[in-house]
């Protein structure tokens, strides 16, 4: 059985539970507070900090994990990601006080004199202003990097941001994007524990299930009746995942069904593409798995 470690609270805690409840990997565990759970009767999940997932993957503890990008390439391990979970995304960027003077990274460090600069991660820090060239004194800090400035701690940070709403409010100006991140199911490089054959095949089910909730999400299945006449111009409103499917309908020889992966924020105009061809009947649902 793979064991599976996963955020212990926050956003992507409530987000990682969602997706595996949606995959039918129901979290059940005897508390709020237990460490570990069965999901869905299927797999063991461990219940730790997103940042120590990386290291509990890559030393064996556990089979795979789901954490944030970011937080994977800063622990500097030997980690695989086989999928991308689509939430939690943020940017690690480059940021300077307003009135620094510095308005790109190039500006940094003109004078030969290290700039300092103020960050959670300080090990993608030392790699991306090495690879350019910048010469920086890094100041690791556990948290709130964007208040360094206005205290003399350092002339720069790196942090992460979703809008860059907290940076603007704190009178900090994007420089430059370090890395984008999201939520990632990871094992280490050489695949669950072992080399088991037979969790190396419980991991590819695992993807496969949450893969197919993830390419549902945004999608609708449609239904309608349309005039026989009128199924060339219905395959061009409906293509679908490989055009719509076509269904004879008992006892009328004027009107097809036919059904169709369309997209939600599609839904609206096609519908109205549908009435105007003499579609009726039309039918609507949501998707809960899509497996191609």
């Amino acid at each position: 059985m793979l064991r599976i470690a996963l955020p212990n609270k926050g956003r992507l805690s409530d987000e990682t539970r969602e997706l595996f409840n949606d995959a039918g990997l129901e979290v059940r565990s005897s508390g709020d507070r237990a460490l570990t759970a069965s999901l869905g009767g299927e797999f063991e999940a461990i219940f730790v900090r997103a940042q120590d997932i990386p290291e509990f993957v890559a030393d064996g503890a556990a089979d795979a994990g789901v954490t944030g990008w970011d937080l994977v390439s800063e622990s500097g391990r030997s980690l695989a990601s086989h999928l991308d979970l689509g939430f939690g995304k943020c940017r690690l960027v480059v940021a300077a006080k307003d009135d620094s003077g510095i308005r790109q990274i190039d500006d940094m460090g003109r004078d030969g004199q290290p700039v300092r600069v103020a960050t959670v991660f300080p090990n993608i820090t030392r790699a991306f202003f090495a690879e350019r060239g910048r010469p920086v004194d890094v100041v690791p800090v556990s948290g709130a990097a964007e208040i360094a400035p206005h205290l003399g701690i350092a002339d720069v940070v790196v942090d992460l941001t979703s809008t860059g709403s907290t940076l603007r409010v704190n009178g900090l100006r994007e420089l430059e994007t370090v890395l984008r991140s999201s939520a990632h199911l990871i094992t280490s490089t050489g695949g669950p524990r072992g080399g088991d054959p037979a969790r190396g095949r419980e991991l590819e089910d695992l993807v496969t299930a949450l893969a197919s909730v993830i390419r549902a999400r945004g999608q609708r299945y449609l239904m309608a009746n349309v005039p026989r006449t009128a199924l060339a111009q219905v395959r061009e409103v409906l293509p679908g995942l490989n055009g719509p499917t076509v269904i004879e309908i008992a006892e009328s020889s004027q009107y097809v069904a036919v059904h169709a992966v369309v997209s939600a924020s599609a839904i609206y105009r096609t519908i109205s593409q549908l009435r105007a061809l003499g579609g009726e009947g039309i039918l609507v649902t949501r998707i809960e798995r899509l497996v191609p």
